[in-house]
């Protein structure tokens, strides 16, 4: 892949961070309310936060031999994260992170963007021995206003609880997932709640199953379906936990990020990001989206 000599020029920029960096024992200083969090939480937080300041020295977290990039608009390594940053409009970009989780080796966020204009996305990173070496996202652009339940698509608890219960509550998601939106199986959709009590954040649709209901009808009137082929991914802290899948919808082949917030071994909220994957042809780097 050849990129710019001015993205050339960048990238070896962000390689004289990396040395100058890496040579500190310390990490790189985070803000004050990520004091209390893990090391690969902090590190995720300040490099995200870097697209908005500018600031090179977070990118040492990342492993400069090895960083395999999935968003598929952006070429591979750390030269096609220099080659995007460099086309950004001096001053334009926003980063604000809502959550961020930890499922082992990987660390994943929901963040309030404006990155080529406003956008909400989950992103995926993976550690080994202390650096980032791969990466996913799903971005959405932000609605102009709330969904028919008053609520936008980041707002709503933060905090993992029930740490003890991640493994059982990703099982429990899996399975939905699996169930209900993979295989159909909606006998036994009301299982995996508790009534009609279901918070939701995905623009189109209001709380509740009955809120699930009408949505999926509208959209049947209107022609628009919507499939779950494939679960890529799950991952969980505490009552929180994150799918990837992949699928098909409006007639576009699309990779679903869904967020649910477990209580009690039922599903009480939800929050997601649906973004079309390009044909192959178009992709920047051959990582694949998953």
């Amino acid at each position: 892949m050849k990129f710019s000599p001015r993205a050339r020029r960048l990238a070896a920029r962000v390689a004289v961070a990396l040395a100058t960096v890496a040579s500190a024992s310390t990490v790189h200083s985070a803000p004050q309310e990520t004091a209390t969090m893990s090391r690969q939480k902090q590190h995720v937080i300040v490099l995200l936060k870097s697209i908005e300041t500018g600031d090179g020295a977070p990118v040492a977290v990342v492993n400069p031999n090895q960083y395999i990039q999935h968003n598929l608009a952006v070429g591979d390594g750390l030269a096609g994260f220099g080659a995007v940053l460099q086309a950004l409009p001096t001053g334009s970009a926003r980063v604000a992170t809502v959550r961020v989780f930890e499922d082992g080796d990987h660390v994943f966020t929901h963040t309030d963007y404006d990155f080529f204009g406003p956008k909400i996305g989950f992103d995926i990173f993976r550690f080994e021995n202390g650096k980032i070496v791969e990466h996913w996202d799903n971005l959405q652009p932000t609605p102009t206003g709330p969904n028919p339940s008053g609520r936008t698509m980041v707002d709503g608890p933060t905090t993992a609880i029930d740490l003890d219960k991640t493994d059982a509550n990703k099982a429990l998601v899996r399975a939905f997932v699996d169930d209900i939106l993979v295989h159909g199986r909606m006998d036994r959709l009301a299982g995996y709640f508790d009534g009609d009590r279901y918070v939701q954040h995905n623009p189109q649709v209001a709380d509740g199953l009955s809120g699930l209901g009408a949505a999926l009808e509208a959209m049947a009137q209107a022609g628009v379906t919507m499939t779950y082929d494939r679960i890529h991914k799950v991952l969980g802290e505490g009552n929180f936990v994150l799918t990837v899948s992949e699928g098909q919808f409006a007639g576009k082949h699309v990779a679903f990020y869904d967020l649910f917030r477990v209580d009690n071994g039922k599903i009480a909220e939800h929050w997601d990001t649906i973004e079309p994957i390009p044909p192959r042809a178009e992709w920047k780097n051959g990582n694949g989206k998953f």
